[in-house]
């Protein structure tokens, strides 16, 4: 019996969530499987990988065939290196203890990138963010500015509306008297 590592589909449309599994070559994409080992979500960034590498390393050392994404997310957690490390002890090559070493410190190496990678990510969306409140601010300011003029031109057009009506107020005041007067000194 073939056995392959490979992704099975899991999620909803649009938002796809893989399960890692070994399964039998002539099965199904998502059918019967004969272990779980491991998720990936790509949704996420940097993309989330969770593996059982010891339960890879038995399943590549029995002979399993990993399809092409899953052999670059097994390279990407560091299972084709155990396997590889793994050989090199059951060879005699290295000791246990080396191959522990050697392992060990390429998971620190890959640990400090991704964590560089995350710091990377999260300092341009924080620029990206002060970059769009930086031009929100000048659209706001732009935005009032245009206003204000409008503003000075209305006030100033009440302002004559009322020295206007004022002026006219005093005219028709002064003129019942000027009237006034007027017939009184043609008497």
């Amino acid at each position: 019996m073939p056995v392959k590592i490979r992704l099975q589909r899991h999620g909803k449309k649009g938002k796809p969530y893989y399960w890692i599994v070994a399964a039998d070559a002539r099965s199904k994409r998502d059918g019967k499987y004969l272990e779980k080992i491991g998720a990936y979500n790509p949704n996420t960034n940097p993309a989330t990988v969770e593996l059982n590498v010891d339960g890879a390393v038995k399943w590549l050392q029995n002979g399993a065939q990993p399809t092409d994404t899953a052999k670059a997310i097994l390279s990407y957690k560091g299972a084709l290196l155990k396997n590889h490390l793994v050989g090199g002890v059951r060879k005699g090559a290295l000791t246990e203890e080396q191959a522990d070493a050697k392992f060990n410190a390429w998971l620190d190496e890959k640990a400090a990138k991704i964590q560089a990678k995350a710091e990377g990510l999260s300092k341009a969306e924080a620029k990206a963010k002060a970059v769009a409140l930086e031009a929100e601010k000048a659209a706001n300011e732009a935005r009032i500015a245009a206003a204000a003029p409008v503003v000075e031109e209305v006030a100033e057009e009440a302002t004559e509306e009322v020295e206007a009506t004022t002026v006219e107020e005093t005219a028709t005041e002064e003129a019942p008297a000027t009237e006034a007067e007027a017939s009184k000194e043609e008497e």
